[in-house]
C-alpha cells in the first residue's frame, strides 16, 4: 500500500491541472499512505502522504479558482 500511495501521489502531482482526476486520485493517495504508515515501507508511506497532500492543495486550489472565474466570467473566449 505504500507503493501506491507514492505512485498515486506522484500521479497526483500531474493530475491537479484537471481537479476532476487530481482531488480522487490525491485522496486515495492519502488514504492509502495513512494506512500504511505502521508498515515497513514507513518512508514511502510518508512520501506518498507529503506528494498525496500537495496534490490535493493543489487540485483544490485550481478547483476553487477555476470555480471562482467561472461565476465572476473571467474565462477568456467564452463571453
Amino acid at each position: 500500500m505504500a507503493v501506491a500511495s507514492l505512485v498515486l501521489g506522484i500521479i497526483s502531482l500531474i493530475a491537479w491541472f484537471i481537479p476532476l482526476f487530481g482531488l480522487p486520485i490525491s485522496i486515495v493517495g492519502l488514504v492509502l499512505g495513512i494506512k500504511s504508515v505502521k508498515s515497513e515501507k514507513r518512508g514511502m508511506a510518508i512520501a506518498g502522504i507529503v506528494t498525496s497532500s500537495i496534490g490535493l492543495i493543489l487540485s483544490v486550489v485550481n478547483g476553487a479558482l477555476g470555480a471562482y472565474m467561472a461565476a465572476t466570467g473571467q474565462f477568456p473566449g467564452l463571453g
